[in-house]
């Protein structure tokens, strides 16, 4: 039997074994399938499913991948959700009332008629107008364009011919035609006409026919009525003064001159004196412009009639704008205009022979050649230099055609082989005025101008001469110009821009300077 106690566990075990393993064996096929089970979880769990596509591009791994992503990519598509129409009971088309009514209240293009509201269709009732009725006035505005006459601006309007000439008779009574301005607004009524085939009667027409003017004519039985309806304008010149500072042109822009006045100003005080040397930045600039006011509104700035400096509360330039002799030049107070500048070319062309001895090219020897030459071609006009006066004009030996005129300061001019002259003896001409026509008259061997400058009778080089001129008022005209210059002096700064009074007033604004001349009221 059993020798001890350790033989009697291994017989236990032994047992336990024997018996437990008689019970399995009759059985041993579900044992080794789990182990293989466990066996492939195991082996398809260390597999990569989803290596990275750009590794190893062509192993069996990257295309393990591939059919990974294609599958999982196909999966996808398949969960996608339907967008086909959902299935319903169809409605039945819109006819007759029912799809008018629809029609006017969707949103349609206008190529299709589009509308908006209910509106309803047009019945059998509904009858076709065998014309169009007859409107019984027609409203409408003309503009006067640049070059354009009243009269064809109004029957282009639908203004009959002869109620445009009467318009045109009216309003030349009142304001000279070539005083509108293009862009002149004018707004025309026309009236019921007896026939289709007739135009349309004037009824009513009005516009602006100067600033201070409107001008209305309307109709008064079978005959045209022009009715004057004065603006209240008030004239009062714009004063500007500020201190020069850093720049003249920032500070007078800054204290409101308009730019061109501006440019102006420096202009004529340069010719006084030196803008960069000689203003200082603590000098006070004077601008005054004309300026106009009318009380609907509208403003006209003018140009410059007064340029002045101060300094330490004194003038230091005057310059007042005045006309004298036919010729507006810019004067001190003083009473002396004074203009600087060279000689005006006398023609277009270049020079050809200049001033000095040189070969004469006809007579073939050298002598004096006491002008300058200058060509162009045949009937090329010929300028004066300056003003001056025609001493002579007609043929001198071997000039041909030839003027002489004479200036202030003791200089003359002379112009010889002309082909024509255009002024005659003792009349005057001014700076650029044509005075004759380049040619080949005389001793010439071709078109060209020969040009000659005097000084006290004898022949100096053109080149040489800068042309001053100089004008004094004297008498009456000194004593009126004065008195505007104390006028303008007396304008307050700003003194334009006040409130203008309403024409409901019937009281006519006064210029500023009319004002301050009047004596204190005790």
């Amino acid at each position: 039997m059993f020798k001890n106690i350790d033989d009697i566990d291994m017989q236990v075990q032994g047992g336990a074994i024997t018996a437990a393993h008689s019970l399995q064996s009759p059985s041993s096929g579900p044992v080794l399938s789990s182990e293989r089970l466990a066996d492939w979880r195991e082996y398809l769990s260390d597999i990569d499913w989803v290596p990275d596509l750009g590794l190893d591009i062509g192993s069996p791994s990257w295309f393990r991948g591939l059919v990974t992503l294609t599958a999982l990519c196909g999966f996808a598509i398949s969960c996608l959700p339907d967008f086909g129409p959902i299935a319903g009971q169809r409605p039945d088309p819109l006819i007759g009332f029912r799809a008018d009514q629809a029609r006017s209240q969707m949103i349609a293009p206008l190529a299709y008629g589009a509308d908006t509201g209910i509106r309803m269709a047009a019945t059998d009732a509904v009858r076709p107008l065998a014309e169009s009725p007859e409107r019984p006035s027609i409203e409408l505005v003309a503009t006067l364009g640049r070059g354009d006459s009243l009269r064809r601006v109004l029957q282009r309007a639908g203004v009959a011919s002869d109620e445009a000439r009467q318009v045109t008779d009216l309003v030349s009574g009142a304001v000279p035609l070539a005083d509108i301005k293009p862009g002149t607004k004018i707004d025309v009524i026309l009236g019921r006409r007896s026939a289709k085939n007739q135009a349309r009667p004037l009824d009513q027409l009005a516009f602006r026919a100067r600033f201070d003017l409107n001008l209305d004519i309307s109709r008064d039985g079978d005959r045209l009525k022009l009715n004057r309806k004065p603006i209240m304008v008030d004239d009062t010149p714009l004063r500007i003064k500020g201190t020069v500072g850093s720049s003249l042109y920032r500070s007078a822009r800054a204290a409101g001159a308009p730019a061109a006045a501006v440019q102006k100003y420096l202009q004529v005080i340069g010719s006084k004196m030196s803008v960069s040397r000689d203003i200082r930045s603590s000098d006070q600039f004077d601008i005054i412009l004309s300026y106009r006011r009318a009380e609907t509104g509208e403003v006209e700035v003018g140009d410059l009639i007064y340029a002045g400096l101060e300094r330490d509360g004194k003038p230091a330039a005057q310059m007042l704008k005045w006309q004298s002799g036919g010729r507006t030049n810019w004067f001190e107070a003083s009473g002396v205009g004074q203009s600087n500048g060279e000689l005006a070319r006398p023609t277009n062309g270049r020079i050809t022979s200049g001033y000095g001895m040189r070969r004469h090219p006809i007579l073939r020897y050298k002598r004096m050649h006491s002008g300058m030459d200058f060509g162009g071609g045949y009937g090329a006009p010929i300028y004066a230099v300056t003003d001056g006066t025609v001493v002579y004009s007609g043929r001198k030996g071997g000039f041909g055609n030839y003027v002489k005129l004479q200036h202030g300061g003791g200089l003359a001019s002379g112009y010889g082989h002309m082909s024509r002259i255009a002024v005659s003896n003792g009349r005057r001409v001014r700076r650029g005025q044509i005075i004759g026509y380049i040619g080949s008259t005389g001793l010439s061997t071709g078109p060209h101008l020969h040009y000659e400058l005097y000084r006290g009778g004898r022949t100096i080089n053109p080149q040489s001469v800068k042309f001053v001129e100089r004008a004094q008022l004297g008498g009456e005209e000194l004593r009126r110009f004065k008195g505007e210059l104390q006028q303008l002096q007396r304008v307050a700064p700003g003194a334009a821009l006040r409130p203008l009074k309403s024409a409901s007033a019937q009281v006519k604004p006064e210029r500023e300077i009319n004002r301050l001349n009047k004596p204190l009221q005790s």
